[in-house]
């Protein structure tokens, strides 16, 4: 049964047959099989079929609701006998908004010198991604925002307070700076996060407030990209202050702290409110509140 839930899972979130089977590292005939078999064990229709993936029945939309809770109590019920046999051992998915990078990492070494059986899987995503991956089972934790966003039921540990600084060219004339002002970005060319994160619509709002114009040149997921723009002296970027000193070192760039800002975004790390909660995410909870808070 739980092999043919995953198989349902897999086909409702690719919405094709063959990429659900190819997700799962299956036959395509045996995910078809297994889905057949879902549904006559159910006595139910879940899926629309015609010539392709048609879609979920209601009855579908219902079962995989309860799919996706059945599979992941399973999982964790196979981690918590496995770590009253070994201590903490297996793998946590820890979804992290990209400019949390660094953190992230700091958590899991923390984590890891003290339960060295524990791997995990780092994905980056935006805010609402992981409220979502959170809420499908698809990942255990995240590191994200504390505001902006509806959090719902979960459980959060404070990691840092996010500031702000300038990243350009040692050659731009605001380079040799201690500091700017917001306003001085005023039509100022700049490379920044895509719309869809959330760490732009913080920026977007912070523009607003300061009665800043910018002139965006590039728009981008990736801070790394920002980063090789700004070096190439053709536009700047404002990222938080951690991952812009680790992404810069070594880069001909130059980092200019930015005064004025009305508030600073906390970011933690967010676990589900569920019961109960594996020893591993506990023994995570409570490293996070245990870090040096930045």
């Amino acid at each position: 049964m739980l092999d043919k839930l995953e198989m349902f899972i897999a086909l409702a979130k690719e919405g094709h047959f063959g990429r659900a089977a190819e997700r799962l590292n299956i036959a395509q005939p045996t995910l078809s099989a297994g889905i057949k078999q879902l549904e006559a064990q159910l006595g139910v229709q879940l899926v629309h079929r015609g010539s392709r993936f048609g879609g979920l029945t209601p009855e579908g939309e219902t079962a995989l609701s309860w799919a996706k809770r059945i599979v992941d109590d399973a999982r964790r019920l196979h981690d918590e006998v496995r770590i009253r046999r070994q201590g903490l051992t297996g793998e946590v998915r820890l979804a992290v908004i990209p400019t949390a990078q660094t953190w992230a990492g700091r958590l899991c070494t923390a984590f890891a010198k003290r339960h060295p059986g524990v791997r995990f899987t780092i994905l980056s995503r935006n805010s609402r991604e992981i409220l979502q991956m959170l809420d499908d089972f698809e990942a255990d934790a995240g590191i994200s925002y504390l505001e902006n966003e509806s959090l719902g039921r979960l459980d959060t540990a404070e990691l840092y307070d996010e500031s702000y600084i300038l990243v350009c060219a040692r050659s731009s004339p605001f380079a040799s700076k201690t500091k700017m002002a917001w306003s001085d970005l005023d039509g100022q060319t700049l490379a920044l996060l895509t719309p869809d994160m959330q760490n732009r619509r913080i920026i977007n709002q912070l523009f607003a407030e300061s009665g800043v114009t910018p002139a965006t040149c590039i728009e981008s997921n990736s801070i790394i990209a920002l980063v090789a723009s700004v070096a190439s002296g053709h536009c700047m970027t404002v990222l938080p202050k951690d991952v812009a000193s680790f992404v810069a070192g070594g880069k001909d760039v130059a980092l200019v702290p930015l005064e004025g800002a009305s508030r600073r975004q906390k970011v933690a790390l967010i676990l589900p409110q569920r019961d109960p909660r594996t020893p591993v995410l506990s023994a995570l909870l409570e490293e996070a509140r245990r870090l040096p808070a930045g």
